[in-house]
């Protein structure tokens, strides 16, 4: 079974072109500044994926550049880690995100990713101030999560800033 899995992940590997993504590769999607790794780690020593999804607009970018910079961001996300740690923490600042913003396919693939690709490499996500419109593809997605969906937890950017960062340490876009 394992060995099954290792092959299917270094055939994943190569025909996704894990090896060629680069900060020049995937620069104009980055500059969007939807996604990125925060400089820091969390007060658990964990990376820091973030996103801003308000940032997002589907019809705007080549799914393709929104998956490369996914995929990049994980593995920048995963050179990050200490010694002795596994995981990531994902947070997803839902602040200003409207049905403009949704993109059910590109979540789809954001689950697989993690799901096949990277098992057990994310330890939490977190939403943050998610809007009254967000609930309805909540609904939709919360089945595509399989077992990450208890690794979600729904919050708000006061409880990011005081439970998973310092003063020093606190992303940009949290600082008041």
């Amino acid at each position: 079974m394992i060995y099954a899995f290792l092959i299917l992940y270094k055939k994943w590997r190569k025909d996704f072109n894990v090896a060629e993504l680069t900060e020049e590769a995937v620069k104009d999607v980055a500059q969007t500044g939807k996604a990125y790794v925060h400089d820091f780690l969390d007060i658990y020593g964990r990376p820091v994926l973030m996103v801003v999804a308000s940032k997002h607009f589907p019809e705007a970018q080549d799914p393709k550049d929104d998956e490369r910079l996914c995929v990049f961001l994980v593995e920048k996300a995963l050179s990050k880690l200490p010694t002795g740690k596994e995981q990531m923490v994902a947070i997803v600042d839902l602040r200003g995100f409207g049905t403009e913003n949704a993109d059910l396919k590109y979540l789809t693939f954001l689950f697989d990713v993690f799901y096949y690709y990277y098992p057990k490499r994310l330890g939490e996500v977190l939403f943050v101030d998610a809007p009254f419109v967000f609930k309805p593809i909540w609904q939709i997605a919360k089945p595509l999560l399989k077992s990450y969906v208890s690794l979600v937890r729904f919050c708000t950017a006061e409880e990011v800033r005081k439970e998973y960062f310092t003063d020093k340490n606190l992303p940009p876009n949290f600082r008041d």
